[in-house]
């Protein structure tokens, strides 16, 4: 079974290993991963580790046309050997990790669990910030474990999924959430199941993004989502930008969607001495370990470099000021859904005028 994991990055080097360690723990054998434009050096270590032989590394440098940056990377992902050769495909983000409850915590075991699937779609769990301030180099499964509620009535952005998909040829294109395209004709063939288990309606299959929020969503599995870190660490990804929003400036809109400390989730850990042990021996190469280095000491540059710009000071000044996020409830989580859908139908009858 080949289980392909495709990921896109852009000065987060100081992130890789642990990313790539763990996912190798999970059960994923072959990783395609996309760079564009670094100055931290997480291009010259993804050369590095493609010459190990642990990923294959294509500089997704443009033009990138409409769909920006990360669409680009999927199309070029579309028409590689790994992804002819895949089983499975899962396309990922750096702050993303794979996070299976049952048997081994890998692959194997969520596959024996739901052996009817065709795809998977693993619901996000939001991993707040827990008032850590200042970047330091410890992973980042093993430093965040406040998390939100296992249900959660609102946001319904914090019910948003990535889909692990058997690649048998039914999808015609990646998708940062999913995967598109569909041929009708191979639909009728799907069998999509949730986290819970639970076999899900046709139009999963089809156009959804998002579970069902105001349920839990993780018994078997969940998709651990660290979309904050540290303050610091936000600065510099609100200075970087979104791989698919380029013009969106994350701001503290993004942060208080996403800060819930509630409770706490150290699941993840049932992995963690592997892992451990794989980034270990992946910093035994003195060349990426030296380039790890190199990574953790820019983040720690450019974060200086920014608080002498007033919009990054004052951001991180917001951040010290705004307490954790606390969970809306159900009641007011109904009134802002029922309002929610009327827009939605105005809208759609609005353009069918």
């Amino acid at each position: 079974m080949r289980a392909l994991a495709i990921l896109t990055l852009r000065n987060e080097g100081a992130f890789l290993l642990e990313w790539l360690a763990h996912h190798k723990q999970v059960g994923f054998t072959d990783f395609l991963v996309f760079s564009n434009d670094c100055q931290d050096g997480t291009d010259q270590m993804l050369d590095r580790l493609q010459d190990m032989g642990e990923l294959t590394h294509i500089r997704n440098d443009g033009p990138y046309g409409k769909g920006g940056i990360q669409f680009a990377a999927y199309k070029l992902a579309e028409k590689h050997p790994l992804m002819q050769d895949a089983d499975w495909v899962m396309t990922l983000d750096i702050d993303e990790f794979v996070n299976i409850h049952v048997g081994n915590h890998t692959l194997e075991a969520l596959f024996d669990a739901l052996p009817e699937a065709t795809a998977i779609p693993l619901t996000w769990r939001l991993f707040g910030n827990a008032g850590q301030i200042r970047y330091n180099d410890v992973p980042i499964t093993q430093t965040f474990f406040a998390a939100a509620p296992v249900v959660l009535h609102w946001p319904w952005r914090a019910a948003m999924f990535k889909t692990l998909f058997r690649n048998d040829g039914t999808y015609g294109k990646l998708g940062v959430h999913r995967p598109r395209n569909p041929d009708p004709e191979r639909l009728k063939d799907q069998r999509w199941f949730d986290g819970e288990g639970r076999e899900l309606p046709e139009k999963f299959a089809r156009t959804r993004i998002f579970s069902n929020y105001g349920q839990s969503n993780y018994k078997l599995a969940q998709l651990n989502h660290y979309p904050l870190g540290t303050m610091e660490s936000y600065v510099l990804k609100a200075d970087r930008g979104r791989a698919v929003h380029e013009a969106d400036r994350l701001g503290l809109d993004y942060w208080v969607e996403r800060n819930f400390n509630v409770e706490k989730d150290r699941s993840i850990q049932s992995l963690a001495p592997e892992m451990l042990a794989a980034m270990d021996q992946l910093k035994a190469d003195e060349t990426l370990a030296a380039l790890h280095q190199q990574a953790v000491a820019w983040r720690h540059a450019r974060f200086e470099a920014l608080l002498s710009e007033e919009p990054s000071r004052a951001l991180f000044s917001r951040l010290l000021m705004t307490p954790p996020s606390q969970p809306v409830p159900e009641q007011a989580a109904k009134f802002l859904t029922h309002h929610a859908n009327k827009a939605r139908v105005n809208a759609a009858e609005t353009s069918g005028k």
